[in-house]
């Protein structure tokens, strides 16, 4: 608790329980500040905080209440301030910001659990919190502003100060991140998506690229070389080391030998070359481990160290991730959304199984133009697709998995609306040999219909499965 008059100018002799910025969530002498959203004006909820216990208002706007109302010109700005002072915001934390369309989860949580046996570090991003042994689920890939401080906060306390954390392309473009300082910025890759919010591949790439300004002053950037999309980068007056196959990267991929059972390959840098074996399959994980060792090496992890804490990752948690339950088929479970990340699982699993199955459908209120090409590149190369329900939000699921035939001819798919009769349906149908790709979701515990957030977990439904078949 701090007064309000301490975290924001005012004479205003009151406690403030916390920060928030949504009236749904409003406790009994917290603070509201009524940001006004790209999609919502929060000014409008207001009352509704004030009815929640809310004891003090922070708006653009002109308001009258019986409670402390505090009107300014730069919202975006006061509540970064006022999370900062509220917060104790350590401005010495050791900040590793990963942005890409495809990989962010992966990379970071790569590098956290790489890392943590030398330093102990923080995970902050889709898959939740994590931090010693702490869990905690969030419900944006990067935080709303408060949230994300208050994170920094609870982190903190741990004297934990290293945080492998995503950055989405949405979060730059908020200013969600805009007074951070990052040591490391990881590009994964930019290929389309989000043009929903962004309307451009142009946009989305200059909003990506925006986070390259928000470096420390010996901060560094770290690219993809084979991605097309990062070029720009290599031009800027920063410190900055290129990763790929391209043997002009500075960490070079080489020899590389996929199995579905394990990776082998090797990063040559500086005339050195260093063997790495893993159990995270794909080229697509060769990148995302290539990036995760540059950023553990240059923090001053000893090669052979990073090496072998990379040999223990067996998974992670909703991407590419196998399950297993006695079943004599494969079941890999894995957020890809976009076409990019769908075509890099399928490529993977393509020829090695008698048939591939696919549990997929498409976020509403999302970019309409890309579910088409997703949905004729699974018909074209899969032997069966279930198109189903995935984040449907205000659009009719029927109409979505319209969308995603629209442009092929193909019959081998069938539309089950429900999501859970769906991974039903397609475990029923799986005969040994075969791999039943769950793609779209990953390990989300919520599916969004409406302006709601009901609790669903893709995961949860297998072992359900399993469970009631046993």
């Amino acid at each position: 608790m701090k007064k309000l008059k301490d975290i924001i100018k005012c004479d205003y002799d009151i406690e403030i329980n916390d920060i928030k910025t949504d009236s749904r969530e409003i406790c009994k002498n917290d603070l509201f500040v009524a940001v006004e959203g790209y999609n919502i004006d929060h000014s409008l909820f207001i009352d509704d905080a004030i009815k929640a216990g809310a004891n003090a208002i922070i708006t653009t706007k002109d308001y009258d209440a019986k409670i402390p109302v505090i009107k300014v010109d730069n919202l975006n700005k006061t509540l970064i301030d006022i999370c900062k002072r509220f917060y104790n915001f350590n401005p010495n934390l050791n900040l590793i910001g990963v942005t890409g369309t495809d990989g962010k989860t992966t990379t970071t949580t790569l590098i956290k659990r790489i890392l943590d046996s030398y330093k102990k570090t923080a995970y902050i991003g889709t898959n939740g919190i994590e931090y010693l042994d702490i869990k905690k689920t969030t419900s944006n890939t990067t935080p709303t502003v408060e949230k994300l401080y208050k994170y920094f906060n609870l982190i903190n306390k741990e004297n934990i100060s290293t945080i492998s954390m995503e950055v989405s392309s949405e979060a730059i473009l908020h200013k969600r991140v805009e007074d951070l300082r990052f040591k490391y910025i990881v590009y994964t890759n930019i290929t389309e998506d989000h043009l929903n919010i962004h309307n451009t591949i142009d946009n989305y790439i200059k909003t990506k690229l925006k986070l390259s300004e928000l470096t420390t002053d010996d901060g560094i950037i770290i690219i993809n070389n084979d991605d097309t999309n990062q070029n720009s980068l290599k031009l800027l007056d920063k410190n900055i080391y290129t990763y790929g196959k391209n043997l002009n990267s500075d960490f070079i991929i080489k020899d590389i030998k996929i199995t579905d059972k394990f990776n082998q390959f090797a990063i040559e840098f500086n005339n050195k070359k260093y063997k790495i074996k893993t159990h995270l399959i794909g080229e697509y994980n060769i990148y995302n481990l290539t990036a995760a060792f540059i950023v553990c090496y240059l923090e001053g992890m000893k090669p052979k160290s990073i090496i072998k804490n990379i040999n223990k990752i067996t998974s992670i948690e909703g991407r590419g991730e196998r399950l297993y339950f006695g079943q004599k088929y494969t079941i890999i479970l894995d957020y890809a959304h976009t076409e990019n990340g769908i075509k890099n699982i399928v490529s993977e699993v393509k020829n090695k199984y008698k048939r591939i199955i696919v549990v997929t459908g498409s976020a509403g209120g999302r970019e309409h133009e890309k579910r088409k090409h997703i949905g004729k590149y699974l018909l074209d190369n899969t032997d069966l697709v279930i198109f189903t329900m995935d984040d449907p939000r205000n659009e009719n699921v029927d109409y979505i998995i319209d969308d995603m035939i629209s442009i092929s001819n193909k019959t081998n798919y069938k539309r089950i609306i429900s999501r859970s009769n769906a991974i039903k349906y397609a475990l029923d149908l799986a005969k040994e040999d075969d791999v039943v790709l769950i793609l779209g979701k990953g390990r989300d515990n919520y599916m969004a219909i409406g302006d709601e957030k009901i609790p669903y977990n893709d995961y949860d439904e297998i072992k359900e499965y399993f469970t009631n078949v046993k």
